[in-house]
């Protein structure tokens, strides 16, 4: 039921998805939806902690990576698969929803801002491993290489969104790569 609820916010957006479109795609009465959720944005955060545990794997890539190189081009590998993937939304419901985040509720906000500052962490991670290891330049300067990888990350999302061909991502993840 909060799978189907997701989906909404990942199609639709948060201010989009109206308590019928929920209540329909998750077969709920709208009583039921307010004893087990109390409100529209309790059951959004809900759905974007859902979304991010399915996250998870993306980010134990990075995490448990034998290289920073290899780490990275597996994770957006996974990442550029799930972008383009047919049988759910285009790009992604955290970016789609920082795009469309114009709330006024510091604890969406804070949610967003979250999400984004721990991938560009677990980015700055492996490649701090990567320059212990040697695989990179230590003149290198990683805060701004993690910085430039969480944006291509999001952006990836925003294009696949419009459906442009998979090649391209593809190809800048390589280029990517080459630079470090």
């Amino acid at each position: 039921m909060l799978h189907q609820a997701m989906i909404v916010f990942w199609e639709k957006g948060y201010e989009a998805a109206s308590i019928p479109d929920l209540l329909k795609a998750m077969g709920l009465s709208r009583s039921s939806l307010y004893e087990t959720f109390a409100d529209k944005q309790t059951l959004y955060v809900e759905a974007i902690e859902l979304y991010k545990k399915r996250g998870q794997k993306k980010r134990n890539l990075l995490i448990e990576a034998s290289s920073a190189k290899v780490g990275i081009r597996e994770y957006f590998d996974l990442h550029i698969t799930s972008a383009y993937e047919e049988d759910s939304p285009r790009g992604c419901l955290i970016t789609n929803a920082t795009l469309g985040l114009d709330s006024p509720d510091e604890q969406l906000n804070r949610l967003m801002r979250d999400r984004f500052e721990e991938l560009e962490q677990a980015f700055y991670d492996l490649l701090s491993k990567g320059q212990r290891t040697g695989e990179i330049d230590p003149r290198k300067d990683i805060r701004v290489l993690s910085h430039l990888l969480l944006n291509l990350n999001h952006s990836i999302n925003v294009v696949a969104k419009v459906g442009t061909d998979r090649k391209m991502a593809d190809e800048m993840i390589d280029a990517v790569i080459a630079m470090l």
